[in-house]
């Protein structure tokens, strides 16, 4: 059941929030905070009434297209836009595009964890970027490589896999996709990389399958070419209302695998000052 109450306390609370500078409205004298009835029915598109029975809570449930213009004139953030949504009985509106950006607050994890090998990638396994220490470990990968189309075509990076972890993390891959679509079916990008990933026939069985598997803790052993084999844990992150993946691979202290991760570290920041 809608309720409408809380749908018309919303956006009572979110009119009188928004201050007329805002939308280009002078201040003028006015009684109350906020933006007036009349100021927001103006730039929604609806009837004045129309908005002032939302409000008070007598008015049918209002259209998606209704409330997204509201949302719109109130200037809601994302979150608030959903709430909305959710408030007058509708279903939150899905995001076009997978989210590239990265917040300030990632950008300063990567810079400021030199001994973790840190990368950043979108929901649909498109690296964003990466700090020194996973680049000395992995190898150059430009913003753009996409971890999904790598695996099954055979170029991602070396790891010796136990057969049943191997078909795991390709099972888990393809969940992530699938998950992708659901998630932001208009995306071009992703619509491009599903098409490029059936041409390979392994692809093509398991996303035909809908299985789904979730990530889990594990440990991968990579084959490097100044160490040799190292064995390192891997933690997969998400940032908090970003949908972004934070990979990041650390050794056990006073391991050998330590030892060797940090001569991996040390030789690779001293290749990228050399140049």
């Amino acid at each position: 059941m809608v309720d409408r109450g809380d749908f018309a306390a919303l956006l009572r609370a979110w009119r009188e929030r928004l201050q007329p500078a805002a939308v280009g409205f002078p201040a003028g004298n006015r009684r109350t905070s906020g933006l007036r009835r009349e100021e927001v029915a103006l730039l929604a598109g609806v009837s004045v009434d129309y908005l002032v029975r939302l409000e008070q809570g007598r008015a049918e449930r209002p259209s998606a297209q209704v409330v997204a213009s509201l949302a719109r004139v109130l200037q809601l953030s994302d979150l608030e836009r959903d709430q909305l949504h959710l408030a007058a009985g509708l279903p939150a509106p899905l995001p076009s595009a997978v989210p590239t950006h990265i917040p300030a607050s990632v950008q300063r994890l990567l810079a400021r964890l030199p001994d973790v090998a840190v990368g950043v990638w979108t929901a649909h396994w498109t690296l964003l970027t990466a700090n020194a220490a996973w680049v000395a470990l992995l190898g150059p990968m430009r913003p753009g490589f996409n971890l999904v189309l790598a695996q099954f075509a055979g170029t991602a990076p070396q790891v010796v896999w136990d057969p049943d972890e191997h078909e795991r993390h390709e099972r888990a891959l393809v969940s992530d996709l699938r998950t992708a679509l659901i998630r932001y079916p208009d995306d071009p990008s992703l619509r491009t990389l599903l098409a490029e990933l059936r041409a390979s026939d392994r692809f093509a069985q398991l996303w035909a399958e809908g299985t789904v598997v979730e990530h889990r803790f594990q440990s991968k052993t990579f084959v490097h070419p100044l160490v040799g084999e190292v064995t390192l844990d891997c933690d997969v992150l998400t940032a908090i209302g970003t949908d972004l993946r934070i990979v990041a691979y650390t050794a056990e202290p006073g391991t050998e695998d330590a030892s060797r991760f940090d001569l991996i570290r040390t030789v690779g920041l001293a290749e990228v000052t050399s140049t």
